[in-house]
């Protein structure tokens, strides 16, 4: 089954800055394309575990910290970074 995928308003802030400032911007675009396509199925096995219930992903050149509410089959997406 397929899951949600929202971004927080400040991850997707910040992901429009790191994108912005990418001297390979097609790079971030598509690592962003990734983790969504990623996240869509089967969320849970995806990255590792950071604490508590969220997890990390890294798909270079970004990284993500991203939460699963099973229940509601939806993916948060609460934070992005740079990771090369």
């Amino acid at each position: 089954m397929k899951y949600t995928v929202t971004w927080a308003p400040s991850a997707e802030r910040h992901l429009a800055a790191i994108w912005t400032a990418a001297s390979d911007r097609d790079a971030v675009s598509q690592a962003s394309n990734t983790i969504d396509f990623l996240l869509v199925r089967d969320p849970e096995s995806r990255g590792e575990p950071s604490f508590d219930t969220v997890r990390i992903l890294t798909v270079p050149p970004l990284g993500v910290d991203f939460e699963v509410q099973e229940p509601d089959r939806i993916v948060f997406v609460l934070s992005v970074w740079r990771a090369e």
